[in-house]
């Protein structure tokens, strides 16, 4: 993988600290990369719904309906059935290299649950493999597009997605102690649209996404080795984003994320009511539906 086309200054190596701290990184930290909530995390469909569905002159909407609606193996055979034109072709490999994340992890967390080796998954190594030509395949049609306009902030904000995907699928199912440079490159990249136009929602709860998650899950001492973190404007962040008007799937990413976020701060009355929101756009979406079910059940105690 071609590491030299750092953003925003020298590479950065990190040293034993450094080190410490990539051993410590959370798999949370990719939160951005897709948005689901910490009480769903079921097994993979079954039947039919493992298919996707037949689509004369299928869309990225198309897919991008399916991955909402938690079908991530529909959504990412969907995006293999059509034709990928030059200019949606990274927001293809984003969705598609999401999709097949979360499929990968809910392989390898039903496996460990079970007590067994998620090495030996023959599937899990199907999809991996898969996984990593997606994110590869995005990051160098973005890295290629940035060479020839430094300034594209399309190809920033998805390479930031893009590593990010990949940072999540190294610490997170395969547990592997890496992904630094991918972090890093991120972060700038993130910063480096939101510096142009403050008001881009995705790369906002993106970023949004790693400023919660280094002030909430690293050490106090660590912190400042990840760049920072922000708890509080991370909150406000994502709820304005999904109050701001936006394109239809947009908004769903940012009112996913403030879901997530207000699950994680245990403040279920807004969780609740983006959940309320969400069973409305996505009525088929079973993650949302279980929540506010359970909700219920304790609402009537």
């Amino acid at each position: 993988m071609d590491r030299s086309l750092l953003l925003g200054g020298s590479r950065m190596k990190p040293d034993r600290a450094g080190r410490w701290v990539q051993s410590t990184l959370c798999v949370a930290v990719l939160c951005a990369v897709v948005v689901r909530s910490p009480q769903a995390r079921g097994p993979l469909q079954s039947g039919q719904e493992r298919v996707a569905p037949v689509v004369e002159r299928a869309t990225l909407a198309d897919a991008q309906r399916l991955f909402y609606n938690a079908n991530y193996e529909a959504a990412a055979a969907l995006i293999l059935t059509r034709r990928v034109s030059d200019d949606d072709d990274l927001a293809s490999a984003e969705l598609r290299s999401s999709a097949l994340l979360f499929q990968i992890r809910s392989l390898v967390e039903e496996r460990r649950a079970k007590d067994a080796a998620p090495k030996d998954c023959g599937a899990c190594s199907e999809l991996i493999a898969e996984c990593f030509r997606e994110i590869r395949h995005g990051q160098t049609v973005a890295r290629a597009r940035l060479r020839e306009i430094p300034g594209d902030d399309d190809a920033l904000f998805f390479l930031g997605k893009l590593d990010l995907n990949y940072v999540w699928l190294q610490l997170g199912p395969l547990r592997r102690k890496t992904g630094w440079d991918e972090y890093w490159e991120a972060r700038r990249s993130l910063d480096a649209v939101l510096a142009r136009n403050p008001r881009h929602i995705r790369a906002r709860v993106a970023r949004a996404w790693i400023d919660y998650i280094v002030d909430t899950r690293m050490p106090w001492g660590a912190r400042w080795l990840l760049g920072g973190g922000n708890r509080t404007k991370a909150l406000t962040d994502v709820r304005a984003a999904a109050r701001t008007e936006s394109d239809f799937f947009t908004h769903a990413e940012a009112e996913f994320a403030s879901w997530d976020m207000s699950v994680r701060e245990r403040d279920m009355v807004h969780a609740t009511e983006a959940a309320q929101r969400l069973a409305r756009d996505f009525p088929d979406n079973r993650e949302v539906a279980a929540f506010l079910a359970a909700r219920g059940a304790i609402a009537q105690r």
